[in-house]
């Protein structure tokens, strides 16, 4: 079977989470059984991803933007500014390419933005230390504030 990454597909998924109040919603290529997990995922600029890694050694993670524009931070275990980076389609830097243990989130910065995601699967909830203790949890007091601030990183 052949799935294609066209416009049809990124309109139907920015539709999708512009609806979603989490602002996001993915399509999923593989099973969640399967040894890859393959996804495109559409985001809204409301949404808010908390810092998290992934702990287990084989949870190595690939981002790609297909289309607008997103913000990563990259933070150190206290939650200092590594870095900030621009991922654009069709821009200087399309993605980032993460290690298992590195701490990120990720800010939309154009409505309408989808992206791929890989990673090893099958697919676990996030666990103990993954996490990012110094950020709110999505719907916690401060979320909105913390969610701010990320954004104007990128200002």
């Amino acid at each position: 079977m052949a799935r294609f990454l066209d416009q049809s597909l990124f309109a139907e998924l920015a539709e999708k989470a512009a609806i979603n109040p989490r602002g996001r919603q993915n399509v999923n290529f593989h099973q969640m059984e399967e040894p890859c997990h393959r996804m495109a995922v559409g985001l809204q600029p409301h949404t808010y991803v908390q810092p998290h890694r992934h702990l287990t050694a084989d949870k190595a993670e690939t981002l790609l933007v297909l289309k607008g524009r997103l913000g990563i931070l990259i933070f150190s275990e206290s939650g200092e500014v590594l870095e900030r980076r621009v991922l654009q389609a069709g821009g200087d830097c399309l993605g980032v390419d993460l290690s298992p243990g590195v701490f990120h989130g990720l800010v939309v910065l154009e409505p309408d933005t989808v992206m791929f995601e890989c990673k090893a699967g099958p697919y676990r909830p996030v666990g103990e230390g993954e996490l990012a203790s110094w950020a709110p949890r999505e719907g916690e007091a401060g979320m909105v504030e913390y969610h701010r601030w990320m954004l104007a990183q990128f200002d």
